[in-house]
């Protein structure tokens, strides 16, 4: 798995004390994101995930089954010999797993480390919509250069659907190999990297910008990361810890695949799919397993503030207590979204949910866990800035309630081993504490490079190696992408240590450069969601040289016209910015990706495509 260390330790599975345990809906089967009432199978519904016990559980919480850890090495075993047999691959092949969360997706990855080969998980095609999904699957697989897919029967017979065929040229896939029935037999023996620099497991993902990226995970850097949130999160082999994030990239996958298996804990993992059916399962699930340390996504938030208002009586009349809670952590790439978080914490106090448990993440593709607020650190920190400043790249502290005060809330506590600087992004040189500038990270658990950069190699060509054009010019660091800044603290941590607080903006390559200053999206944004109720959601970007404003209505279309004055006001007197173009459209017309962050450059290209349909367009030209 991860190192040498690791690698001795899952070649070794059935000796880890620990379960995993997938929550689900009893008699649903998986469907990708978005989907329309038809399921596609997933085999064993509710099937829990490597362990010491593995347990399938159904969305009451009832144990159904339980297996030993020898059966899951088992499994992975078969895996590895299918590789070496079916497959004929080498050392060091890459190898894409098309599946749904679940128990085959981390079988089969560690199936891939037993046989040398380097795994990348891909999400499935949506069965409904394989049109658009299917050629982003195809896409990774090319890019990513697999010589072999593994996946499930459902999946392959999608691959060979008739309406597959019409979205890609399916007699160009590489081997694909159904794991649903393999037979018991065992590679002739389980690989272990020879070197800690040797490569893992390769993650892909696409940003907000909609750049699709692989970077390279070595096993020394995968093992450095599962220690570092094992000292943060204090993940003993007695502890209990809730996931509800998809499985596919950044922290999500770790937690799901690598931090039980490296720390030995418990993991109750619940597919962000499934609350759709039952919104109340994840917390539900944390009560029920007492959970101290549960982490999940902006939209898992989101879909439970917004499902579970008015239930909270319910809830607790069925005895969901959130007391046990110590931290709940939100994963995401962006600026902690205050307005969520604290409407989440109220709304679940009366579950015994403490107001200072809910914190956040961040962490980006070259690095996926820069912080994390864990058990024994002091409670995040929120300042107020001053907006106009920040347009100008400059932090100045102001009092609480003053003109023009945002609130940034810090991003939790920078990882063991972590080393985090402020830098200009033009001129690489290092910045004091009053400028805003891109976060620079030196890690051990930093990601190696980057595999490919789907049509923008050029521009990330000192991503995971830039240097200070003065001061401290030997060390090497990762460029993340995001403007932040450092704020140094009063506050101790359990080893009594004063520790620097992260705050961060924004990502660099979305802010807005508009009359000669740096605006971020999600500033205009927030004054326009609060001008008009029937705003539903809201997403701005630039046009040549035109601010471009997308509204999601949630009324009749008789208010979209008069949406376009109240828009055009509150960006002018609260940002004095005056707004080109103003589009009104249906709700869920703005594309969210699955941790809920807004794909604005994916709405820009389908604004130029004229491909919103919208309801209303008001030009300023």
């Amino acid at each position: 798995m991860c190192s040498q260390e690791c690698v001795d330790g899952i070649g070794t599975i059935s000796n880890v004390s620990l379960r995993l345990l997938l929550f689900q809906k009893p008699g649903v089967n998986y469907c990708p994101p978005s989907s329309g009432k038809t399921k596609s199978p997933i085999g064993a519904a509710g099937n829990v995930t490597l362990g010491g016990l593995r347990q399938a559980v159904w969305s009451s919480g009832t144990v159904v089954n339980t297996a030993t850890c020898t059966q899951l090495h088992k499994r992975a075993e078969r895996v590895a010999a299918a590789l070496l047999e079916k497959g004929r691959l080498n050392t060091g092949d890459h190898v894409a797993l098309v599946y749904p969360p679940g128990i085959d997706l981390i079988i089969t990855f560690y199936g891939c480390l037993y046989a040398g080969c380097v795994p990348v998980a891909v999400r499935p095609p949506h069965p409904q919509n394989l049109a658009t999904t299917l050629p982003t699957v195809k896409m990774i697989v090319e890019v990513s250069k697999s010589v072999c897919i593994l996946t499930t029967q459902a999946i392959l017979k999608l691959f060979r659907s008739k309406e597959a065929a019409a979205a890609v040229d399916i007699k160009t896939w590489p081997t694909v190999i159904d794991t649903d029935d393999l037979p018991r037999r065992k590679p002739p023996q389980i690989y272990k990297a020879p070197t800690p620099e040797m490569l893992a497991y390769l993650d892909f993902s696409v940003s907000t910008t909609g750049i699709l990226a692989g970077v390279k995970m070595s096993h020394e850097a995968t093992s450095a990361m599962c220690r570092s949130i094992k000292l943060q999160c204090e993940l003993y082999p007695s502890r209990q810890i809730a996931v509800c994030l998809d499985p596919y990239c950044g922290l999500g996958f770790a937690l799901w695949c690598l931090c039980s298996v490296y720390s030995g804990h418990q993991s109750i993992l619940v597919p962000p799919l499934e609350l759709e059916s039952n919104v109340s399962l994840w917390l539900s699930a944390v009560s029920q397993y007492k959970v101290r340390v549960t982490f999940c996504s902006y939209s898992v938030m989101e879909m439970c503030t917004k499902g579970l208002g008015a239930q909270t009586d319910a809830l607790k009349a069925k005895g969901v207590n959130l007391s046990c809670v110590r931290t709940c952590m939100v994963v995401a790439e962006e600026r902690p979204r205050i307005a969520l978080t604290q409407s989440f914490s109220k709304l679940f106090k009366d579950l015994g949910l403490s107001l200072r448990a809910v914190s956040t993440t961040f962490g980006c593709r070259v690095n996926v866990a820069i912080c994390l607020q864990g058990t024994s650190g002091p409670d995040p920190t929120t300042v107020f800035v001053d907006m106009r400043a920040l347009r100008h790249d400059r932090v100045r502290l102001v009092e609480r309630g003053s003109p023009h005060s945002l609130p940034l809330m810090e991003s939790g506590k920078i990882l063991p081993g972590v080393k985090v600087i402020i830098t200009n992004p033009e001129t690489k040189g290092p910045l004091g504490d009053s400028h805003l500038g891109e976060i620079w990270v030196s890690s051990p658990h930093n990601a190696t490079g980057y595999y490919t950069v789907y049509g923008e190699e050029s521009l990330h060509a000192d991503h995971f190696n830039a240097q200070l054009s003065f001061g401290d010019t030997q060390t090497l660091w990762a460029r993340t992408g995001y403007l932040g800044f450092l704020r140094r603290t009063e506050l101790t941590d359990a080893t009594g240590e004063r520790h620097d607080a992260l705050y961060v903006v924004g990502s660099l390559d979305e802010t807005l450069e508009l009359r000669g200053m740096r605006y971020h999206p999600i500033d205009i944004e927030t004054s326009v969601l609060r001008s008009h109720k029937s705003i539903a959601e809201c997403a701005v970007f630039t046009w040549t040289n035109l601010l471009v404003v997308v509204v999601e209505l949630d009324g009749s279309e008789q208010e979209a016209l008069d949406l376009v004055a109240l828009v055009t006001n509150v960006v002018l007197e609260e940002h004095y910015l005056i707004v080109g173009v103003v589009v009104v459209v249906d709700p869920g017309v703005i594309p969210i990706n699955s941790r809920g962050e807004k794909q604005r450059m994916h709405l820009r290209d389908g604004f130029l495509a004229d491909q919103l349909d919208p309801i209303y367009v008001a030009y300023n030209m």
